[in-house]
């Protein structure tokens, strides 16, 4: 089995951010909207991994650095989900809504 081109990752990669900003855009439920940013950042780390595997290095091995942005991308994404699942429970709290159309001021 061939090993896949690093055009065949960004196509996949472009694919899930495609679809991470169409939810984002289109959806108004406040979780697949957070789903959706989740599914963004994947495929950023998705190009990160695939443009350290094929950045080659003089004596042959591949180039880690963008691996290494991988996990402090992980990392934020971990306290991103902390701070946005508190929000969104806050907000169901005081409104008893997760849509957005409902959620127009900040007050309540």
């Amino acid at each position: 089995m061939p090993t896949p081109s690093i055009n065949e990752y960004l196509i996949i990669s472009g694919l899930l951010f495609a679809i991470g900003l169409g939810g984002v855009i289109i959806r108004r439920n406040i979780i697949v909207i957070f789903m959706c940013l989740e599914l963004m950042l994947a495929a950023a780390s998705l190009t990160l991994v695939a443009f350290s595997r094929f950045n080659v290095t003089d004596k042959g091995l591949p180039d880690y650095d963008g691996q290494m942005l991988v996990f402090f991308i992980i990392t934020v994404a971990a306290a991103e989900v902390a701070v946005g699942l508190a929000i969104i429970v806050s907000l169901y709290r005081a409104r008893q809504s997760i849509h957005t159309d409902e959620l127009t001021s900040l007050r309540g």
